[in-house]
């Protein structure tokens, strides 16, 4: 904002990562005129954030999983960053922000592919996030629940369907 005795007010905004590095990750940003508390404001955002994080596996299905389950997309602003499945021992191939987010995030290998106005570094991170976050959206077969299959109504009802069908004589009703 404006201040018409000191000048122009500059406030400060800061972008906060927190993560375990085994599958869970928050992104916090805050806006303050101080920097210890927007730091502070950053990192407590961060910690109300946290999701969890699918991992998954590029060829074999040996040892745990090291990479994203499959190509996931995020976007914020003109920044859409995309993730693709890696195999081990690729590394994180990968701008330094979205680096340190799927560093944190637990994940060894992954490609990644950028495009828009990446040097806008709260978008480029909050870009990457929703990307992660997009691992847990899709629905791949291996989360299905297991089907359990019912008769069909003539296999149910055979015994009642065998019977011959006698007609049955009209009742007359009189008024």
């Amino acid at each position: 904002g404006i201040n018409a005795e000191y000048g122009k007010q500059w406030y400060q905004r800061r972008v906060r990562a927190i993560g375990d590095y085994d599958g869970h990750i928050g992104l916090g940003v805050k806006c303050s005129k101080e920097v210890a508390t927007a730091i502070r404001g950053a990192i407590i955002l961060a910690k109300l954030s946290v999701i969890p994080v699918r991992r998954g596996y590029w060829g074999n299905k040996i040892g745990m999983p090291h990479t994203v389950p499959c190509k996931v997309t995020g976007k914020c602003g003109s920044v859409l960053v995309r993730l693709v499945p890696a195999p081990r021992g690729t590394g994180l191939v990968s701008a330094p922000v979205p680096k340190k987010l799927l560093n944190m995030a637990g994940c060894e290998d992954c490609y990644t592919c950028a495009t828009g106005q990446t040097a806008t570094l709260g978008n480029f991170a909050k870009a990457t996030f929703a990307a992660i976050a997009a691992t847990y959206a899709y629905l791949t077969p291996d989360m299905w629940s297991p089907t359990v299959f019912t008769n069909s109504p003539y296999q149910e009802y055979t015994d009642y369907l065998a019977k011959p069908f006698v007609k049955q004589p009209k009742k007359e009703v009189k008024y």
